[in-house]
């Protein structure tokens, strides 16, 4: 089974996000825990934990995805946001515990004014204080960036290194965004490419390892360096881009969620109408070919 979804507002409640998911026919969901522009963060009451938990097993949605907030930034220099980054990182990790979800998905973070390699070890570091802190049965997923000016994970071997430094087993793997993979020079509209770029996976990390994608289009051009998302089909990698894409065996396996461009509802519906037609219409052809 294919398994797909957005990512929906806990607003009015954290419960009433798998609600939201279930009304637009979405087996998965994405979550912020809170909001995520703020430090600041008030605990869930025990009547929504409870809701939360009773409502998903209800309606079969799995797995369960937290975004962590936009704040953490494990490579920066600055080490008082550096500390603010690692406890906040490790209150996402209890809150995903709390109300049950499987994985917490995180950007690294960036440091504009060092080189990457020193960042990168400045996260490994910071990953590692904030793993000694406890055990966590939600799995952290670091997420592929766009190559944006002080980015540390825009390529496969920059989140492999940050994998293999981090001593414990709390990081279960990787979130593949498409859209920032585009962005940073992996063309996923060519056969050749994506092969390549699996090898890479298999190679680097395991393809076992890629739990999740983020599944956006992208509304700058090949290698733009630029993290902007689009409506599925409508951006530079388009419909016959994620047809190649998807085309490869074992990536339909792979929960999907849309993070596109959203002004209503009608977004979110349009979005996973497109991608479910992509997505059927391979597996027919698939069919087929057996």
């Amino acid at each position: 089974m294919i398994r797909i979804g957005v990512h929906t507002s806990i607003a009015g409640g954290i419960e009433l996000s798998l609600k939201r998911a279930n009304e637009l026919g979405c087996n998965t969901v994405q979550i912020f825990s809170h909001n995520p522009r703020r430090w600041a963060v008030t605990p869930i009451p025990r009547e929504n934990l409870n809701m939360f938990r009773e409502l998903r097993s209800n309606l079969s949605i799995s797995p369960v995805f937290i975004h962590a907030s936009y704040l953490i930034n494990l490579a920066t220099k600055d080490m008082n946001i550096l500390k603010r980054s690692e406890e906040l990182l490790a209150v996402e990790l209890f809150r995903a515990d709390e109300i049950g979800a499987d994985y917490v998905v995180l950007h690294t973070g960036s440091a504009s004014k060092d080189k990457s390699k020193v960042a990168r070890k400045r996260a490994i570091d910071s990953l590692n204080r904030v793993m000694s802190i406890g055990r966590w049965s939600a799995g952290l997923l670091l997420e592929n960036t766009a190559g944006e000016r002080g980015d540390i994970s825009s390529n496969i071997e920059d989140i492999a290194e940050i994998l293999a430094g981090v001593r414990s087993n709390g990081i279960s793997g990787i979130c593949f965004d498409t859209c920032h993979a585009f962005s940073a020079g992996y063309d996923l509209r060519r056969h050749e490419t994506i092969d390549s770029l699996l090898d890479k996976i298999e190679r680097y990390i395991g393809f076992n390892k890629v739990r999740l994608i983020h599944l956006n289009d992208s509304k700058r051009d090949l290698g733009a360096r630029v993290d902007r998302h689009e409506h599925i089909g409508k951006g530079k990698i388009g419909i016959k881009g994620f047809q190649v894409f998807f085309g490869r065996e074992g990536i339909r396996s792979i929960p999907l969620i849309l993070e596109t461009p959203k002004k209503s509802l009608e977004d979110d519906k349009q979005n996973l109408a497109v991608a479910r037609k992509i997505l059927n219409g391979i597996s027919k052809d698939s069919q087929k070919v057996k």
